[in-house]
């Protein structure tokens, strides 16, 4: 077995989405190929209602699939097919957005106001880019949860792990979507298909990927009694980490063990023509898109 090695690692950016959401960016609009075939990843934790209430109201989407999980707070959903839901703690929606399709994402808190979730957009090939949109709304209870010996716990969201099947299928990209918890001080390894692009984003807790008995925390600048300092945060929390190839990622939890989603899918390898929520491949197919937004013929006929 061959321990994948880190060839990226950063922090979320705090920014702004939708009418005012206060997020944090995982990776994205930077260079699509470190991550292909998945293009954006966003952390929306918050304690506070008005930094989130306002949502996400209507916005198109095509040639991209959104994956919406949620771990605290629900998320109300509408789009322009007639599907409509609320996603609660532990629930995913992955939208295929195909040829072209209105939604909104209406975020509200739990009994003590936390909002917290993620949505991972995974790009389309060419000849998915038209397909008829779709929705799968999976309930928590639906998820298996796998807990091995040493307390290590994998739910599994999509994909194969461990004799488990995740419930999302049809995907174009393959992936395998997982959120693991490791114990304190445990190391631990989990296969990985050698090919496949692959990213852990930790959100809790602290940890290294790496080959090192320590847990890592990657530079940060803040400021202390005036002056900016590089120095190294340990807490892990929203940090990002891109693997090159092999066939295991191996993690030495910290001290408070560490929460992570471990991701990997099957690269498309084609170019990327991107405006805002809407990805095809050639910039001819994207001012395409922004005419049919304009003249009304977006939202296609039933396939």
């Amino acid at each position: 077995m061959s321990i994948r090695p880190v060839k990226h690692e950063s922090r979320a950016t705090p920014t702004m989405e939708g009418a005012g959401v206060k997020l944090h960016r995982v990776f994205g609009f930077g260079d699509p190929s470190m991550t292909d075939p998945f293009l954006m990843m966003d952390d929306f934790r918050n304690d506070n209602p008005s930094d989130y209430l306002r949502g996400f109201p209507w916005h198109p989407h095509r040639g991209i699939e959104t994956i919406t999980y949620v771990l605290a707070g629900t998320v109300e959903h509408g789009d322009s097919l007639g599907n409509q839901g609320l996603l609660g703690a532990g629930d995913v929606q992955w939208m295929t957005a195909g040829s072209g399709i209105m939604h909104q994402e209406m975020p509200k808190g739990d009994f003590a106001g936390r909002m917290h979730g993620f949505q991972l957009w995974a790009n389309l090939p060419s000849s998915l880019k038209m397909t008829a949109p779709r929705y799968q709304d999976i309930k928590s209870a639906d998820i298996p949860v796998i807990v091995d010996d040493d307390g290590t716990a994998v739910r599994v969201i999509t994909g194969d792990f461990w004799g488990k099947t995740g419930p999302v299928d049809g995907i174009a990209a393959e992936p395998v979507y997982l959120d693991i918890s490791v114990p304190p001080g445990k190391r631990k390894s989990f296969p990985v298909d050698t090919y496949r692009s692959a990213f852990a984003y930790i959100f809790a807790g602290s940890g290294t990927f790496r080959d090192a008995s320590k847990p890592f925390g990657v530079k940060v600048e803040k400021e202390y009694q005036g002056q900016e300092l590089n120095i190294r945060d340990l807490s892990g929390n929203r940090t990002l980490v891109v693997f090159d190839t092999g066939d295991e990622v191996t993690v030495q939890a910290g001290e408070e063990g560490i929460r992570f989603l471990l991701v990997t899918g099957k690269p498309i390898r084609e170019p990327v023509a991107w405006h805002g929520p809407i990805v095809m491949n050639t910039r001819e197919e994207l001012m395409q898109a922004m005419r049919d937004l304009q003249n009304g013929t977006f939202i296609k006929a039933d396939h």
